[in-house]
């Protein structure tokens, strides 16, 4: 007789081995469960999707919608460390004794339906969202948009942050085809922010087909600044002197942009005042994106894991001044284009610390040098190659090398990043310093 899962880990378990694939794009299988389980929201729905900049962009919506005084239940994916980071309500993250509820309640519709780890979780999740006292709810899509689970809720407004080449083998083989997936979430007669800046010609017919109240950046929105400030004008709507988002990186304006073309597209639903924009902006975090660690050596994380987002990265780095030694942590699945990722950072890095990671589907620090050893030399001079068993063995050994005044950069999967936050963010110590 099969036990019923009485902690979360055992449900997380329960849900890994119930499907046949961890990745199945279909909907009618979440769409009936839903049905059954008498699942919808009464409060506005935002759903984002894109290749990079989600997470920021929903960070900020939550940000300036908490700091304009709203009840938020934000759905975030996938996880650093924990898997209850996934549901936030007012900021916080949720304890895993609250999503157990919901997860039962899941398991007792489904009855004869098989659901996939992402599916059954997304259910759970959006379960204890819609019967949260709340006034916005934010859902993150997590791979495409049509067939996602979250594409299962109709979103109020829909927002398509940049789109680049990433999971390809599910998605298709170029930006076209890729948007064409991500458009999946635009409804008929409903806003539809799209804030990159050179939108697939996909985005556009598919709101063009079905009625969608297309929002483009450069056409319905826009923004200029300079190094101290930056200023944002919608259809009706501007807001001038705004200081830069506390999230840091290139691409955070395009993603603030995005943000505030929704505002203006929900202002009747959800009213915001310019200082809720600008508390927003000043007080919004999300870890692992481009985030600086205080210490010694200078300790950059980021979750950059295709070549369009590791480029951002790469900016960043060359922005941030001179630094003697550049050492990398580096693991990442085996299907991205790690080739490309890798001649990006080449000419940054003068130590590679490459990582395995707990999962099948992830590169091997072996493979990882192997790929590296295929580009040839693109730095200044030669440049080291480790391998280690995990991210957290990775850091101590680049740790252990550095001065002071080097830098040491995390990035990759979201597990990369994660293996070093699993005990919290790391407090660096050089071995020189005092």
């Amino acid at each position: 007789m099969r036990m019923t899962p009485r902690t979360l880990d055992q449900w997380l378990a329960h849900c890994g081995a119930m499907h046949p694939t961890e990745i199945d794009l279909s909907l009618e299988r979440v769409v009936e469960v839903r049905a059954r389980l008498g699942l919808e929201f009464k409060v506005p729905v935002i759903s984002v999707a894109g290749t990079n900049g989600k997470g920021s962009t929903c960070a900020m919506l939550e940000s300036i919608a908490l700091q304009a005084g709203y009840r938020v239940g934000h759905y975030a994916k996938p996880h650093l460390v924990h898997f209850e980071e996934r549901c936030r309500i007012d900021g916080r993250m949720v304890d895993a004794a609250d999503l157990l509820p919901h997860f039962e309640a899941v398991e007792a519709a489904r009855r004869e339906i098989t659901l996939s780890i992402f599916e059954f979780t997304t259910l759970a999740i959006a379960r204890l969202l819609a019967h949260a006292p709340l006034d916005l709810v934010i859902l993150e899509v997590g791979l495409g948009g049509r067939f996602d689970a979250v594409n299962a809720f109709d979103a109020d407004c829909a927002v398509i942050t940049s789109i680049a080449l990433d999971h390809m083998e599910f998605l298709g083989t170029d930006r076209e085809s890729i948007g064409r997936e991500k458009a999946g979430i635009m409804r008929r007669g409903r806003p539809a922010v799209v804030s990159d800046p050179e939108a697939p010609r996909s985005v556009i017919d598919e709101a063009e087909r079905i009625g969608a109240d297309l929002w483009l950046l450069g056409r319905d929105f826009k923004f200029d600044g300079d190094r101290q400030q930056w200023n944002w004008a919608g259809r009706e709507r501007r807001y001038n002197g705004l200081a830069y988002p506390a999230l840091r990186g290139v691409n955070q304006l395009l993603n603030a942009a995005g943000v505030l073309a929704a505002f203006e597209a929900m202002r009747m639903v959800l009213p915001i005042t310019a200082q809720a924009v600008r508390s927003g902006f000043a007080l919004v975090e999300l870890p692992g994106r481009f985030q600086i660690v205080a210490g010694q050596p200078t300790l950059v994380l980021d979750v950059a894991h295709n070549p369009h987002s590791v480029a951002a990265l790469a900016q960043n780095l060359d922005q941030m001044g001179f630094y003697p030694c550049t050492r990398a942590v580096f693991g990442a699945m085996r299907d991205k284009d790690l080739a490309a990722m890798l001649a990006r950072m080449a000419p940054l890095v003068d130590e590679w610390h490459f990582t395995d990671l707990p999962l099948p589907r992830a590169a091997t620090a072996e493979e990882l040098a192997a790929v590296h050893a295929s580009l040839g030399s693109k730095g200044p001079g030669p440049v080291g190659v480790h391998r280690h068993a995990g991210p957290a063995q990775a850091l101590a050994a680049a740790l252990a090398e550095a001065d002071p005044t080097d830098r040491i950069v995390v990035f990759g999967s979201f597990y990369t990043v994660g293996g070093v936050l699993k005990d919290g963010v790391p407090v660096l110590r050089a071995r020189h310093v005092g």
